[in-house]
C-alpha cells in the first residue's frame, strides 16, 4: 500500500437537524464549523438523513427533495395516461 495518498481520520460530529440529533464518530470528511460536546470542540459536517430521520429506521415515511425533482417528475407526467398515481 503506498504511504501518504489517504485522508487521516478524526474525530467529528455528524448532525441530523431535521432530527435534532448528533453524534462524535471518526471520518475523513473535516468542516470548518465546530461544535462544542462535554467540553470537547469538535468540527460538526451537517447531514440531510440519518438514523433518527430515515424513514426505514424511523417506520415513517418522508420525502427528502432537495432539489425539486418530485415536483419535475409530477409536472411532467402529471397529464400522460400512464401518470404517477396519487396514493
Amino acid at each position: 500500500m503506498k504511504k501518504d495518498i489517504h485522508p487521516a481520520y478524526a474525530t467529528v460530529v455528524f448532525r441530523d437537524r431535521s432530527a435534532d440529533y448528533q453524534f462524535v464518530t471518526r471520518s475523513t470528511l473535516t468542516s470548518d464549523e465546530t461544535v462544542e460536546i462535554d467540553g470537547v470542540t469538535y468540527p460538526v459536517v451537517d447531514v440531510d438523513i440519518s438514523t433518527a430521520s430515515h424513514p426505514f429506521w424511523t417506520g415513517r415515511g418522508r420525502v427528502v427533495d432537495t432539489e425539486g425533482r418530485v415536483e419535475r417528475f409530477r409536472r411532467r407526467y402529471e397529464n400522460t395516461a400512464g401518470g404517477p398515481k396519487n396514493s
